[in-house]
């Protein structure tokens, strides 16, 4: 819970901090790899269904922030975007493959992830979310998403 995110905009906070009010649904994605520029949009789709949920909607991306804005572009303003160029928040999660999505519950307990895209793994994720926060779930698949793929290593 000491874990420190720093968002593009504004301070960095502990964990505990950003936990404080609402749940986190994190998107982690490495901007070098072609992995997670391919499941951007999908990415994108998915937070944008719980965007009004009770839930931090968030990606936190493994660069500084000038690289950030550069691979997310109008998306860096749109969603909370955490960089973690030493992947410290990676390690923490205990992720071992990018892109990821990691749900974390306001305790700091991480009890869904999906490494890599698969969509059923995506998916399970996302009724997690929804679960937990009385919220509809996104389609996944859906028509447009890409097909499955492992991801990069997230400590690189």
């Amino acid at each position: 819970m000491d874990l420190t995110l720093t968002p593009l905009k504004g301070d960095a906070k502990t964990l505990q901090q950003w936990l404080t009010t609402f749940h986190l649904a994190s998107v982690v994605l490495d901007p070098f790899t072609n992995e997670s520029s391919w499941i951007l949009e999908t990415a994108v789709r998915i937070l944008r269904q719980f965007s009004g949920a009770a839930v931090r909607i968030n990606f936190i991306v493994t660069c500084e922030a000038s690289d950030a804005r550069a691979f997310l572009g109008p998306y860096a303003d749109e969603f909370l975007v955490f960089c973690d160029p030493d992947r410290v928040a990676v390690k923490a999660l205990g992720l071992s493959e990018l892109p990821a999505f990691v749900l974390i519950k306001s305790d700091g307990s991480v009890p869904n992830a999906a490494q890599g895209w698969t969509s059923a793994d995506w998916k399970e994720v996302a009724a997690a979310v929804a679960a937990l926060t009385n919220w509809s779930r996104p389609t996944i698949p859906a028509p447009g998403d890409p097909g499955s793929f492992r991801g990069t290593p997230a400590l690189v």
